[in-house]
């Protein structure tokens, strides 16, 4: 199955492989602080899904540099590369701060020489014109990747996991980051969420690869300590996709995603200590070596 995966996008435009570095900027989201809700999402960890970020009390340079260690010393071949890096702001909504705040934060990473892109996650409903200038400004100095957490477009499933807005939120995010010239809009999407079939999924697939996103990470649902989903997996409400059913699925999946949308994700890790279900997605090499033939 031909797609373009984030690999293949890097080496096209920026001639190399890169390596992402999480970061946790110590922002909360509007579904914990009681602008939305309190509990967030009903997946979302207490980190925010930010579970392979640093510690939050480092600064953002510190933590670039913390994370630089951890890839250099994983694989020290990179050293002879001249990588660059991508400093992921992934720990809950990173646009959801006063803009002087988020100035400060991402021009930490912005300043770093070894930090080649900025890619931020966040919310389409924590997207206001200052914010959207800001991404702009920071786009003009280095490129800026902005993934939203959409998870489903069903309104049904959307309820059930406390998204906290409507579809069409989502759709005016997209408009107004396309305006805005961010190099990657990435769209986030659970595969495996209560509820849902089959044809459900695929439906969601289609309807962000009709929008102006222009990337696409499809995410297996994990089940982890600590959060309501847990509990209502443990209460018999709902299963977990099986190994063979989520690999055919995402192959499904790929077959509806344009080849010039950047795949920048087929599946995704829980935090071991913490993972519930499916447990077969704690054994990474044999995921990644089925996908592999997707």
């Amino acid at each position: 199955m031909e797609y373009t995966s984030v690999n293949e996008y890097l080496k096209t435009k920026y001639g190399h492989k890169m390596y992402k570095i999480a970061v946790d900027a110590g922002f909360t989201c509007p579904n914990r602080d009681g602008s939305i809700g309190m509990g967030g999402c009903i997946f979302c960890s207490g980190r925010g899904s930010g579970d392979f970020a640093s510690d939050r009390l480092m600064s953002v340079h510190k933590q670039i540099e913390e994370g630089k260690k951890l890839i250099l010393n994983k694989m020290p071949k990179v050293r002879n590369e001249g990588p660059e890096f991508i400093a992921y702001f992934q720990a809950f909504t990173n646009t959801y701060a006063p803009v002087p705040v988020l100035r400060e934060k991402y021009m930490e990473a912005v300043n770093h020489p070894d930090i080649a892109i900025i890619d931020i996650a966040t919310r389409p409903d924590c997207l206001g014109d200052e914010v959207l200038d800001l991404l702009a400004e920071i786009n003009e100095i280095k490129p800026v990747w902005v993934e939203l957490g959409l998870q489903s477009i069903h309104e049904s499933t959307a309820k059930y996991i406390r998204r906290g807005y409507e579809l069409p939120v989502y759709d005016d995010a997209v408009e107004a980051l396309a305006e805005t010239g961010i190099e990657q809009i990435i769209t986030h999407l659970i595969l495996g969420l209560p509820g849902e079939t089959k044809e459900m999924m695929l439906k969601s697939v289609d309807y962000v690869a009709a929008s102006k996103s222009n990337g696409i990470k499809l995410q297996l649902l994990h089940v982890l300590k600590g959060t309501d989903l847990a509990l209502e997996y443990e209460s018999g409400a709902f299963k977990c996709l099986e190994f063979e059913e989520y690999v055919e699925l995402v192959k499904e999946c790929v077959s509806h995603i344009p080849k010039d949308m950047v795949v920048h994700r087929l599946t995704g890790d829980g935090s071991k200590k913490d993972l519930i279900a499916p447990l077969w997605s704690g054994d990474k090499k044999r995921v990644i070596n089925a996908l592999k033939s997707v």
